[in-house]
C-alpha cells in the first residue's frame, strides 16, 4: 500500500507538462489543501488569483511581475553561494553578480538576467531600493523566473495554478486563458486552470484529476454553517509554498511571530514549516511552528482557514496530532498582528508546563521539502 504522501496515482502527474490544462473533478478549496505538502518529486506549485471587479488586461506582464517579486523574496535559496554575502555594501554587488554568472555558466540560465535578479534581490534583502529592473524579453523573464523559483524549493519545475473566478466576462476569460497559453508556449511553464468552468474558450484541454480519499471525504465532514471563505481580494494574489525552516515569506503574521520569539532564549528548539510524517502510511502534515522536543504545534491561520473544507481538515489534523500526544494551539493572523506579546506569553506558558513534565518522546519522521 502506498503511503498517503506517495500516492500510486499522483494527481499532479496527470496534467501534461509545459501545457495548459483545466483541472476538473476537484473543488478549488480541496485542491488548495492538496497542494502542500507535496513530495519532492512534484513541482513547486505557485497559485495565482486574478483581480476581481474590473478588466483583467495584460495578465502576462502582471503574472511575470508577481513571479519576480516571489523570486526576490525567495533569495538566496535559489543561488548557491549567495547566502555567504553580507549585503550590497562594498564588494557585495559585484560578488553576487559573479556568483550568478558562474551558476548560469553551468546551467541553461541566461547570465545577464540571473545577475540582474541576484543584484536586485541582494539589495532588497538589505532593505535598500532594489533599483530598476533591466529590460529583458518576456520569454527570458518567464523561463528564468520559473527556473529560479523551482531551484529555491529544490524541484525540477514549477506549476502555475491559476484560479478562474466566477462571472468572468468573455473578454476577460479570453485574456486569462491567452496569458496561460503564452506562459506555457513561450515561458515553458506548466499551467493549470481551476475554479469556474470556462464558458467561451474551448481550446484548453480538460484533465480530470482524482484527489486522495482523505481530501474528498472532507466534503461530507460536518462544519459550522458560518465557516465560509472570505470574498476574493480585488487585487491579484500570488501565493507560493513556504520554505522549510523559516516562517512564510508571504505571511506578515508568521514573520511578526518569529520577530517576537527570536529575542527569547526559552523559545529555542522551534522549527518553522517543516513537514511531519507520523507514519509511513500516514498523511504528512506541514506544521506552521513546531517544538518537537515538547510536542507543541502552533498554527497561525489566515482567512482561508474559515472555509468549510479547510476548517474540517484543520479539525481532523488537530485530532490526529493530539492522539499522537501533541498539544495544538491555533491563533489567527489578527491575534498575532494585534497582540503578538499575548500570543508569545501563551506559548511560553505552554512550553514551561510541557518542559516541567519531562521529556516528550514520539516516533517522528520529518523531511525538509523546500
Amino acid at each position: 500500500m502506498a503511503p498517503a504522501g506517495q500516492l500510486a496515482v499522483q494527481w499532479w502527474t496527470v496534467p501534461p507538462a509545459r501545457q495548459v490544462s483545466y483541472l476538473s473533478g476537484a473543488d478549488p478549496e480541496l485542491l488548495g489543501i492538496a497542494l502542500d505538502p507535496l513530495p519532492a518529486t512534484a513541482p513547486a506549485v505557485v497559485q495565482f488569483r486574478p483581480a476581481t471587479g474590473g478588466p483583467l488586461g495584460d495578465q502576462v506582464t502582471l503574472i511575470l511581475d508577481e513571479l519576480d517579486r516571489a523570486a526576490v523574496a525567495l533569495f538566496p535559496r535559489w543561488l548557491a553561494g549567495a547566502e555567504r554575502l553580507d549585503g550590497p555594501q562594498g564588494l557585495g554587488v559585484p560578488a553576487v553578480r559573479a556568483v550568478a554568472e558562474k551558476v548560469a555558466a553551468r546551467s541553461s540560465a541566461f547570465g545577464p538576467f540571473l545577475a540582474d535578479l541576484a543584484e536586485r534581490s541582494l539589495r532588497a534583502q538589505a532593505g535598500e531600493p532594489a533599483g530598476r529592473r533591466a529590460s529583458f524579453p518576456a520569454e527570458v523573464r518567464a523561463t528564468g523566473l520559473g527556473r529560479v523559483i523551482a531551484d529555491a524549493y529544490g524541484r525540477e519545475s514549477i506549476a502555475l495554478l491559476i484560479e478562474v473566478p466566477e462571472g468572468l466576462r468573455p473578454v476577460d476569460e479570453r485574456a486569462l486563458t491567452s496569458a496561460a497559453e503564452w506562459l506555457a508556449h513561450h515561458g515553458r511553464l506548466t499551467v493549470w486552470l481551476a475554479g469556474a468552468a470556462l464558458q467561451v474558450v474551448d481550446r484548453v484541454r480538460t484533465v480530470p484529476i482524482t484527489l486522495p480519499d482523505y481530501l474528498t471525504q472532507l466534503a461530507g465532514a460536518p462544519g459550522a454553517v458560518d465557516h465560509t471563505l472570505p470574498e476574493p481580494s480585488s487585487e491579484p494574489v500570488l501565493r507560493y509554498p513556504p520554505l522549510s525552516g523559516t516562517p512564510r515569506i508571504d505571511s506578515p503574521s508568521e514573520q511578526a511571530l518569529e520577530r517576537a520569539l527570536a529575542p527569547h532564549q526559552w523559545a529555542h528548539g522551534r522549527r518553522w514549516n517543516h513537514v511531519y510524517q507520523w507514519h509511513i502510511l500516514g498523511r504528512p502534515y506541514r506544521l506552521d511552528l513546531f517544538w518537537p522536543a515538547e510536542g507543541i504545534v502552533i498554527e497561525v491561520d489566515g482567512p482561508e482557514h474559515r472555509g468549510r473544507l479547510q476548517f474540517a481538515d484543520d479539525h481532523q489534523r488537530d485530532v490526529q496530532l493530539q492522539l499522537l500526544g501533541h498539544y495544538v494551539l491555533r491563533f489567527t493572523n489578527e491575534d498575532v498582528l494585534g497582540d503578538a506579546h499575548s500570543v508569545v506569553l501563551k506559548i511560553r506558558q505552554l512550553l514551561s508546563r510541557r518542559r516541567a513534565a519531562g521529556p516528550h518522546r514520539l516516533e517522528m519522521r520529518q523531511h525538509a521539502d523546500g
